[in-house]
């Protein structure tokens, strides 16, 4: 090739990498903005987090629908081959399931109206119907997932235990849009914020009273710790050593000396702001 066409392969190759590099960072710039535009967080008096998303509002937001096909479109065309690393790959399967979970409640309004519980789907009161959590129909890269594969298959499923990638804190990162759920942030994560949203969303979580609350000797915990009692204990031998590896030393302190673990009853009500007594 002559010194002209080296040239102007050299420019074009500069022209394009920082469009690729912002491309990527952008993946989830669509569902950014429905956060910030319909999400709400507040702190509680003891230092935990509640958050709730407006459905209403963005279901009267002229923007609204642009997002969430804009949205769907940038995963279905995704490329997960192209995620590098930890950080990458935990942080995009954490945004495509809580983006997923929105646009499921956004899109699929039974009668015109939003669901009162996920479960309004079916699955527990229909079990005839899979459940929201089971059903693939949510596109990335050419393929469908479920939620559930989102989570369990690949979050917290065998491929990323053999690299070391398998993170109990993920259960305090997806959010299935309920009120017992631990809150949806109003950031998406990034592999640079991952690390210190997942230690903050677990610790926060534990200044909760949805989440943790003592009562005498014993821990009354959310039911995630029922349900995925082998991540907890994959992670730090029982779910009590999991909570004092990441409470705050005082709420850790407290924890250490129960006797007893009982679970709360989940809330399944949707998250939106009228289901939080604290958001009223």
């Amino acid at each position: 090739m002559n010194k002209p066409g080296r040239l102007m392969c050299l420019i074009t190759l500069v022209a394009i990498m920082p469009l690729t590099a912002a491309a990527d960072e952008a993946t989830f710039d669509p569902f950014q903005r429905l956060l910030a535009q319909h999400l709400t967080e507040s702190t509680t008096a003891e230092g935990g987090l509640v958050s709730a998303f407006d459905y209403e509002a963005a279901l009267a937001s002229s923007q609204t629908d642009g997002l969430l096909a804009d949205q769907r479109d940038r995963l279905a065309d995704f490329d997960i081959r192209s995620l590098e690393g930890e950080a990458e790959s935990v942080a995009f399967w954490l945004n495509a399931y809580n983006f997923f979970m929105i646009d499921q409640i956004l899109t699929e309004r039974p009668n015109g109206e939003l669901v009162d519980s996920v479960w309004d789907y079916g699955g527990r009161v229909n079990p005839f119907v899979d459940s929201v959590f089971d059903r693939e129909k949510f596109a990335i890269g050419g393929q469908e997932y479920s939620l559930n594969q989102m989570e369990k298959d690949i979050l917290l499923g065998e491929e990323y235990a053999e690299k070391g990638w398998k993170d109990a804190r993920v259960h305090f990162a997806v959010n299935c849009a309920s009120v017992g759920c631990p809150p949806l942030r109003e950031t998406v994560y990034t592999a640079d914020n991952l690390e210190n949203l997942l230690a903050e969303n677990t610790r926060r979580a534990f200044n909760t009273d949805r989440h943790l609350r003592i009562d005498a000797d014993t821990a009354y915990v959310t039911e995630l710790f029922k349900w995925y009692a082998t991540d907890f204990e994959e992670a730090s031998g029982t779910p009590k050593a999991f909570i004092r590896a990441w409470a705050d030393d005082s709420v850790a302190s407290r924890v250490a000396q129960t006797s007893a673990m009982e679970y709360i009853d989940y809330d399944w009500a949707l998250n939106k702001p009228d289901n939080f007594p604290e958001l009223r």
